[in-house]
């Protein structure tokens, strides 16, 4: 199903998805995230930016991962 005309291979989906997986994961152990625009956001101080910022990064791996087993390794 990989279109012959698409300028990423689909190993590159899983890539993106194991990296945006790995920093939820190191995020949420640590307490602070990587927010918009360069800034940090920490878990003590605005909990649910936090959250948030944090299960985008979880989503964002989810999607990609998705796409990959979709596109066929």
């Amino acid at each position: 199903m990989h279109d012959a005309n698409s300028q990423l291979p689909p190993s590159s989906l899983l890539i993106l998805g194991v990296i945006s997986f790995s920093a939820a994961v190191v995020w949420t152990c640590i307490g602070k995230a990587r927010a918009r625009f360069g800034g940090w956001v920490y878990r003590a101080q605005e909990p649910t930016m936090f959250w948030l910022v944090v299960a985008t990064y979880y989503l964002g791996a989810l999607l990609f991962v998705g796409l990959y087993l979709y596109e066929g390794p």
